[in-house]
């Protein structure tokens, strides 16, 4: 396939597709305005790629895969293939990616395992390299993923979180809103929004307080919000009462937006039946 002219774009100058010679496009697939293909690249039929995307060479996209535009595709990054799911029957499964985000080297994406089931990335997240993300995950936005991170099947990864490097994520954990994980550690359940968690197994060791500090939180309510927040994970987590008991003393009171989101967050994760897989969602 050669290089072709695409439409212009949102500010009206006409860009170009660019097709390496060396790349394997199929002709189904849909390129948007100014994709930019690198060598030795191969494009399956139901790939669907946004308008000024960059794919790197000898990357990988096959399967059913949505991406939106201006993602950056970095050297041997493979998305949409067969999920490692021994219960994967052939499905016509998805994968569903935002726009902006960067997939460094070697990274590795698989769609979901059952039908009508997708595996969902945000927008404006960084994936390191040789980083992985198993079927039916669910990531927000602004996520930081770093060298290394293995993250298992039905995991959900809230807006802003940053993973550190060389760690895994068992299957079916939360990761909450601007938390951190400390590298190197076992995430073998969930992870709070708005904390730091680390260690092997990984435990709660405090607020992400730069993390709260850097998203604008501690300014919102003329820093009311940001001083309760302190307060109720205290109650949560450093008091005498086991943690039901300290949500239900926490919640008699009037809550601010980011402790109630921590309060909604381990209410759910501490329910019965948690840990399992979600509804399947569609666009």
């Amino acid at each position: 396939m050669t290089s072709s002219t695409a439409p212009s774009t949102t500010d009206g100058a006409s860009l170009q597709t660019r097709i390496h010679p060396t790349a394997v496009v199929d002709p189904k697939a849909e390129l948007g305005a100014g994709v930019d293909i690198g060598p030795y690249a191969v494009i399956g039929p139901e790939v669907t790629i946004g308008a000024g995307s960059r794919i790197g060479p000898h990357v990988v996209i096959d399967g059913r895969v949505r991406m939106g535009s201006r993602n950056r595709i970095f050297p041997g990054a493979c998305i949409g293939l067969e999920p490692q799911d021994l219960k994967y029957n052939g499905a016509p499964t998805e994968v569903v990616i935002g726009d902006d985000n960067s997939i460094r080297e070697c990274v590795t994406i698989n769609r979901a395992t059952a039908d009508g089931e997708q595996t969902r990335i945000g927008s404006s997240n960084l994936l390191m390299a040789y980083s992985h993300l198993g079927h039916n995950c669910h990531l927000g936005d602004r996520i930081v993923i770093a060298n290394g991170v293995a993250v298992a099947g039905h995991v959900v990864i809230g807006d802003r979180a940053v993973i550190g490097g060389v760690l895994g994520i068992h299957q079916f954990v939360h990761i909450g809103t601007l938390a951190m994980v400390g590298g190197m550690s076992r995430i073998d359940r969930d992870v709070p929004p708005f904390s730091v968690v680390e260690g092997h197994p990984g435990r709660v060791r405090g607020l992400n307080r730069i993390g709260i500090k850097r998203s604008g939180l501690s300014a919102r309510a003329g820093g009311a919000e940001a001083r309760q927040l302190q307060e109720v994970w205290s109650q949560l987590y450093r008091s005498d009462l086991v943690l039901a008991e300290a949500l239900v003393a926490v919640q008699a009171q009037e809550l601010l937006p980011a402790a109630q989101e921590l309060c909604d967050f381990l209410v759910a994760s501490i329910s019965p039946g948690r840990r399992g897989p979600l509804p399947a969602q569609r666009p």
